[in-house]
């Protein structure tokens, strides 16, 4: 028998949001964005609240050690040695709900998600503007866990409260007394987690996943790429996601990144810094570059994994520079395309982006030119459908072409031809 690939561990709820506070569990801001509608964080309360299994965790081993802090993770106190592969949206619930921490949604707007209790009928319910002003509610249970919450005078307060609108059987006091009591308890939940080894690889991880995982969901490269940068360079993450957020609405005070071409999502620009960083498109090697894997050995360092993230760091503020982005959307509208309806292929748009890039940072070519000629390879690549059946492979050969060049003619000459 082959001997298992992870670990049964347990643990309490405390004790995991305790582990996410500290940076020892990375939870990612946004991983993924957090799509649960409020209902089924209520629904994850009431089972919890009713003692009902609520499902296994999936981590994974960053193979990372605990002495040493993450790059970009100041506010912890700890380097993260577990990742977050399957759970992400119940632990983002409790901790947002415990921790009265705000999430983000999928169009990148805060939200403090809150949930309300009944512990006469010992219901939950998302909170409302009638829930509010009812008096047979605790409108918002995060109060229950805050650092300087009394549980004995929240229950006392909730009575009183409630007792200014009506009488209330002394039973009734003792059972409201324990339902409140048994709510602040949830954080004694038992949650039991599999935790995958170091030494499995990112497919390995993802095939875990996907046999595990009820709604068959999928994993690519790009969400580990974007789950390490949270977990090691937690401010390069939340620039991408305040990039696309900008992206989304037009802005009359401040310079932004909006245009009538492409909202861009993380992933799609994550791969525009790779490919100008490390002149590839297939994420497959990069991903273990960046944990500081050597390729040869197999062995990881830290330094290294300082390097890798170092180019990655000088690249996305490249990617990410409005001069860039608004000059390239200039080659955009120099190729005869007026809004992001003509165009049928992101791929061509963004990888066309790194060419731009490729040509403006390290040819220095000049702007007439440089628009000229990625304006050409823009309206070819949509044309012809480039980017449209394997669009990596695609974009790597490219990236090949281009590893030899070293002077401004070449630059052009391979893109011409």
């Amino acid at each position: 028998m082959k001997e298992t690939v992870f670990k049964k561990v347990d643990y309490n709820v405390s004790g995991l949001i305790q582990d996410i506070a500290l940076g020892r569990i990375g939870l990612p801001d946004i991983q993924r964005p957090f799509v649960w509608k409020n209902a089924k964080v209520r629904d994850l309360f009431d089972s919890m609240y009713k003692g009902y299994p609520v499902g296994y965790l999936l981590f994974w081993a960053s193979g990372v050690s605990e002495d040493h802090r993450a790059i970009g993770s100041d506010s912890k106190q700890l380097s993260p040695n577990l990742v977050i592969v399957d759970g992400q949206q119940r632990l983002t619930s409790l901790y947002a709900v415990i921790r009265g921490e705000p999430i983000v949604r999928a169009n990148y707007k805060t939200e403090l998600m809150r949930i309300a209790f009944n512990p006469l009928e010992e219901v939950f319910e998302v909170t409302s503007a009638a829930i509010e002003r009812d008096r047979t509610f605790i409108p918002d249970i995060s109060m229950l866990w805050q650092e300087d919450t009394d549980v004995f005078e929240v229950a006392d307060n909730f009575l009183e409260g409630l007792q200014s609108t009506k009488e209330i059987p002394r039973e009734k006091v003792k059972s409201i007394r324990n339902a409140i009591s048994k709510l602040y308890q949830i954080q004694t939940f038992p949650l039991t987690a599999l935790e995958l080894s170091a030494d499995i690889s990112e497919e390995d991880v993802a095939d875990v996943f996907v046999r595990i995982n009820s709604q068959g969901e999928s994993l690519n490269q790009a969400d580990f790429i974007l789950t390490l940068m949270s977990v090691f360079w937690d401010e390069g993450r939340k620039e991408l996601e305040e990039f696309c957020s900008r992206s989304r609405k037009p802005s009359i005070s401040e310079a932004s990144p909006f245009n009538h071409f492409i909202k861009p999502n993380p992933d799609q620009l994550l791969r525009v810094s790779v490919g100008l960083a490390f002149k590839r498109a297939r994420l497959r090697h990069v991903y273990s570059i960046l944990r500081g894997k050597d390729l040869t050995t197999g062995e990881f360092s830290e330094e290294g994994r300082g390097e890798q993230f170092e180019k990655l760091k000088i690249a996305q503020s490249k990617v990410l520079d409005l001069s860039n982005w608004h000059g390239f959307m200039q080659c955009v509208r120099q190729a005869g395309y007026r809004t992001g309806r003509m165009i049928n292929s992101n791929n061509a748009l963004l990888y066309s982006y790194t060419l731009y890039l490729i040509g403006k940072t390290e040819f220095q070519i000049k702007n007439r030119t440089l628009r000229a000629v990625i304006a050409q390879w823009l309206f070819m690549s949509l044309v012809t459908g480039r980017y449209t059946g394997s669009p990596e492979s695609a974009m790597e050969s490219d990236l090949a072409m281009l590893r030899d060049v070293r002077t401004t003619e070449d630059f052009v000459s391979r893109l011409q031809h």
